[in-house]
C-alpha cells in the first residue's frame, strides 16, 4: 500500500474544496472524522490536528498503485512522487522499499543522493554571490582559480591556447571544454579539486560546444568558496539549506539519518533484476564519511519535500515563505535559454545550472511540461522540473541505474500519465 499524504507538511495547509473536514494523520494514515473522535476520547495521547480537503478524495489516487506496478515487477525497490504549485503540496506517496535487504518500507522523506540535481543547487549559491556583488556571471575561472590560466586546450594532438578564458558562466552551461576527472583521491578537498582539474586539457575550445560536465560545476563548488569565504557546504547551508527549511539536504548523511537513506539499486539485463550497487561518485567511501569533499556537480542527498522547497522558490522569482534568496531577475536569467544555437540534449538547452525545456514534444517524459519549464535530473533516476506556465512542481525519487535514460524512465513517464486525470479535476 502506498504512503500517501495530500496536505502540505511545509506551509500551513490548504484546503481545495469548499467543505472541509477534520482529518488526523498518523504515520502514512488518513483516518475519517469518526475515528478521530474516539480516538480523541482516549487519554494520555498525543494528536496532530490538520485541515485536509472535502471528503478526503485523493484526486491522484491513480499514482500509488501504478508506481507499486514497477515495485511488484522488480523494476524498482522504492519510489517516492510528489507533485506541488508554488504555495502548497498537493500529492506526496511513497511505495515499495528503501532497504530491500532490511525490509525497510520506503516513506515519503526518504533521503536519496539526488546526483546531478546538485548542479542546480550550486549555481543557486553561485548567482546569490552574483546578486551579492561578489561575483559576475562572466568573470573568467581563473580570477577564483589561478590554476586555470594555464589551461590549455587538446587540438588535433596538440596542445593550444584557448581562444578566451574559460568563465563561470561556461561551467554552468557545460560549454568550457571541460571534461571529467581522469583521477582523483577521494579525500582531496575542493581546492585541490579544482588545481587538478586545471592541469587536465580542455576538449573544446571555450563556447564553441556543448558537453556535459560534472567536473565544471565541482569547479564553481571552489569558487562559491573563494568568492564567499565560507566552506561551500557551510555557504549551503547558511544561504541557502536553513532560509529554505531544507533540513535533510546534505552531503553527508549523518549516522542517525542512515536508516531512510534510499538505498543504490542497478539493473541487471541479464538477469532482469535489481541489484544494491554503489554510489560511483563517492569514490568507494560511506555515505557518512565527512572526509569527502562538498562535490557541487553531484554529491549531494536530499528528500523530495526539500527539493519541493527549492523550486517553489523559484517559481516564486526567487522568494520563499517571505525570505528573498534570489533576485527576481537572477532568477529569470538562470532559467533561460544560455545556449544558443549549441546542440545539448533533445529539446533541450542549459540554463545557469538548470535544464531548459524548449521542445516537450523531443522526448516523451517532458510532454507534460510546458515550453519553458525548467529543471534537472540525476543518476540514478531521480527528477525535478518546475513549469511556471502551470505553475506546477514535478518529483520522482527512485534509486536505479543501468535500465536506459533516467531523464526519460519508465517509472517518470508512467507517474505522469497517472497523474494526468488528477490535474483536469
Amino acid at each position: 500500500m502506498a504512503d500517501s499524504i495530500l496536505i502540505d507538511r511545509y506551509p500551513r495547509p490548504q484546503c481545495e474544496g469548499s467543505n472541509s473536514v477534520l482529518c488526523f494523520v498518523s504515520g502514512a494514515f488518513l483516518l475519517d472524522f469518526d475515528r478521530v473522535i474516539g480516538i480523541l476520547m482516549r487519554p494520555f495521547s498525543t494528536f496532530l490536528i490538520v485541515l485536509c480537503c472535502a471528503q478526503g478524495a485523493d484526486r491522484f489516487a491513480a499514482i500509488g498503485p501504478r508506481m507499486q506496478e514497477f515495485v511488484d515487477k522488480g523494476e524498482a525497490a522504492g519510489i517516492v512522487t510528489l507533485i506541488a504549485d508554488s504555495d502548497k503540496v498537493l500529492h506526496l506517496a511513497a511505495v515499495g522499499k528503501t532497504d530491500v535487504a532490511k525490509d525497510r518500507k520506503t516513506r515519503t522523506d526518504d533521503i536519496f543522493w539526488i546526483a546531478s540535481m546538485s548542479k542546480p543547487i550550486t549555481v543557486v549559491a553561485l548567482a546569490i554571490l552574483a546578486d551579492d556583488g561578489k561575483l559576475r556571471f562572466d568573470d573568467p575561472v581563473a580570477k577564483y582559480v589561478p590554476e586555470f590560466a594555464g589551461v590549455r586546450v587538446s587540438a588535433a594532438g596538440q596542445l593550444v591556447t584557448p581562444t578566451r578564458p574559460i568563465t563561470l558562466r561556461d561551467l554552468a552551461t557545460h560549454t568550457s571544454g571541460m571534461g571529467e576527472m581522469t583521477l582523483r583521491e577521494p579525500h582531496w578537498t575542493l581546492a585541490e579539486t579544482a588545481q587538478m582539474l586545471a592541469k587536465q586539457p580542455l576538449l573544446f575550445q571555450p563556447g564553441t560546444r556543448w558537453a556535459y560536465s560534472t567536473a565544471g560545476l565541482d569547479t564553481l563548488g571552489r569558487v562559491v568558496e573563494v568568492a564567499s569565504g565560507m566552506p561551500f557546504d557551510r555557504f549551503l547551508r547558511k544561504r541557502v539549506f536553513d532560509p529554505l527549511g531544507m533540513k535533510d539536504t546534505t552531503f553527508w548523511i549523518s549516522p542517525k539519518k542512515e536508516a531512510p537513506w534510499a538505498h543504490p539499486y542497478k539493473w541487471n539485463a541479464q538477469t532482469g533484476k535489481l541489484e544494491e550497487t554503489a554510489i560511483p561518485y563517492l569514490y568507494k567511501t560511506e555515505v557518512t564519511d565527512r572526509a569527502r569533499p562538498p562535490l557541487g556537480g553531484a554529491g549531494l542527498f536530499s528528500t523530495a519535500g526539500d527539493m519541493a522547497r527549492l523550486y517553489q522558490m523559484m517559481l516564486h522569482r526567487g522568494e520563499w515563505n517571505g525570505k528573498r534568496i534570489l533576485k527576481t531577475e537572477t532568477v529569470a536569467e538562470m532559467t533561460r535559454k544560455q545556449t544558443g544555437d549549441l546542440i545539448a540534449r533533445p529539446g533541450m538547452p542549459w540554463g545557469l545550472g538548470f535544464c531548459v525545456v524548449e521542445d516537450p514534444s523531443k522526448m516523451a517524459a517532458n510532454s507534460v511540461l510546458s515550453a519553458g519549464s525548467f529543471g534537472h535530473g540525476g543518476a540514478f533516476s531521480t527528477q525535478s522540473w518546475a513549469d511556471p506556465v502551470k505553475n506546477l512542481i514535478w518529483i520522482v525519487m527512485f534509486q536505479r541505474d543501468g535500465k536506459g535514460n533516467p531523464d526519460n524512465s519508465d517509472v517518470r513517464i508512467a507517474f505522469e500519465e497517472a497523474a494526468a486525470e488528477g490535474l483536469v479535476k
